[in-house]
Order: structure tokens, then sequence, then C-alpha cells
């Protein structure tokens, strides 16, 4: 299978309704299911070739999160935030008519992942069964977060996807070595025909929004919340972090060994936020722990 079966389905939020796309590989009759849910302005083709490598063993769900890729745009920017994307995923899982699945969370994903691993309804069981977290956890350093705000939601066009894949690869080198070919391959999803020609931003910019309005004593206490997420969370986890990465420093990485699911952490050098998972060494990892 070389390429996903696009689907939507249908989300409630406080002003109306909207659609979340989703995009499935491997057999629709599969009861092993895998989210994979990307970073906060990319969208769910970021995981075509984790999908494809893991689609023989499972039926792997990869959600354009709302606001981004082939989703709607919510009406009022302060609803991008977890508790949205949580209630998404929920309606998500009831279309997918399974109890459980795996999570494969990069960045923003692994928050929507923790979150929603951490809910226990009475008498049943999370409804996440494995859950890994990609160079993210209960603590984002700051700085990383100023360093993305540089560019979110900026108005930018390009007159080629080339040209946006090349502005993409100035801005995201911490993603780790890729080839050129990879890059485009990773990026094309990223962009759509912009209304005045040329090529813009498959998000809506308005994400930026609520991520600008983000500050030190919001981030303390945001930080308080996913600490006690995590430690509520009793599914095995696997935390994956970019030696290098600004976001997810070493010291938080290992008191997630240490309190709650004790997630074990791979790291992979030459590589800071993210890991696209696209390395073979990358690849290889999150499957092996999918099969355990």
């Amino acid at each position: 299978m070389t390429e996903p079966r696009l689907h939507h389905v249908t989300c409630a939020n406080p002003k109306g309704l909207h659609r979340m796309a989703y995009w499935e590989w491997g057999a629709q009759d599969n009861p092993r299911v895998v989210v994979c849910a990307h970073g906060l302005s990319r969208q769910g083709r970021d995981f075509d070739t984790l999908a494809q490598a893991l689609s023989a063993d499972f039926r792997v769900i990869c959600p354009d999160v709302v606001g981004r890729g082939r989703s709607d745009w919510l009406p009022d920017p302060m609803l991008y935030a977890v508790p949205t994307y949580v209630a998404d995923m929920v309606a998500l899982l009831a279309r997918l008519n399974v109890e459980q699945v795996s999570w494969i969370g990069t960045s923003m994903g692994g928050l929507i992942g923790l979150s929603l691993a951490s809910l226990h309804a009475q008498g049943q069981v999370s409804p996440i069964s494995r859950l890994v977290l990609n160079d993210v956890g209960p603590v984002i350093e700051f700085a990383s977060l100023q360093r993305i705000g540089t560019y979110l939601g900026a108005p930018m066009r390009f007159p080629s996807v080339e040209a946006g894949a090349e502005f993409l690869w100035s801005i995201s080198q911490s993603f780790g070595p890729h080839t050129p070919e990879q890059w485009l391959a990773l990026s094309r999803p990223q962009f759509k025909p912009a209304p005045e020609g040329g090529w813009m931003f498959q998000y809506d910019p308005a994400i930026a929004v609520p991520f600008r309005a983000f500050t030190p004593e919001i981030a303390a206490f945001s930080e308080a919340m996913l600490w006690k997420a995590y430690d509520s969370v009793t599914a095995p986890t696997l935390l994956v972090r970019g030696q290098d990465s600004d976001l997810l420093s070493a010291d938080t990485a290992r008191a997630m060994g240490q309190r709650g699911p004790q997630a074990p952490c791979v790291e992979f050098a030459g590589v800071g936020h993210a890991p696209t998972l696209i390395a073979d060494d990358q690849v290889a990892c999150v499957r092996e722990f999918l099969l355990a």
C-alpha cells in the first residue's frame, strides 16, 4: 500500500460542528490499531514512512488535527487547545469502533495522547494500550516555544512547493539528517495553492493566537497538570528524544523514567526537536515497542 485512504469524522465544538480528516493505512478490519498524531503546525502525512512500515501488522490512523491539513478550521482561535483535540480524538475512536489503540504522538500529538491516556472511564480500561511520546513530556522548555513563535502563523507565500520546502528546511534542521527526496516528500503535504497564486501553508494561521498567549505563568500551571496526567498513565510508555532537543530536556526525560509509567528513553544523536520517525533506526525502535 503506497497511498493512504482519506476519511473525515464530524466533531463538536462550543460554536458548532467541524470535520476532522484522517488518513488510514492497512487493513480496515485489523483490530490492532495505531493512531499517529502530529506536531503543532504539521499534518497526518508526516507519518507516511512509519505508517507504511507498520501497516502489515496494524491498521494505522493518522489524523489531521483540526486547523491543519484537510481538516476544517475552527471559528474561534482560542479553541485550538488540547481539550478540543482530545474531544476530537474520542470522536475518532468511536468512529473507528475500537476500545483501545496504541498511540504515537510527536510534540503536540504526544500531549494529546498523554492527556487521553490519563483518562479512565469508571470500570473501563484506558483507551490507550501503548503510548509513544516523541520528544515531549510534562515540562516544555519555554525558550523552545519562543523559537517556534518566531515563525508560526506568519503570512508566507512561496512560488513553488520546492521553495516552500527550502524554507521549512531552514527552520527545521533540528529534525535531523534527511535526503532532499525525503525532505520534499515530508514537506509537500504542508502546502496548498494560495488564492492569489503561489503556495501557502496548509494550516490555519490562527493556531498561533493561543500559542502566543502562552506565558511562563501558564507554562508553570500546565506543567503541574501534565505531571499529574503523566503519573496517571498506566499504559506501557516509550519516550523518544532527539539528543539535542531544546523542547524536552534530558532532566525531564530522566524524571519521566522514574515516576508514573517510568518510560524508558531512546535518544537519537544528531537530532533535536523532533525526530521525524523516518530514519530506519527510528522506525525500528517504535515498531519493536508496539509489537512487544
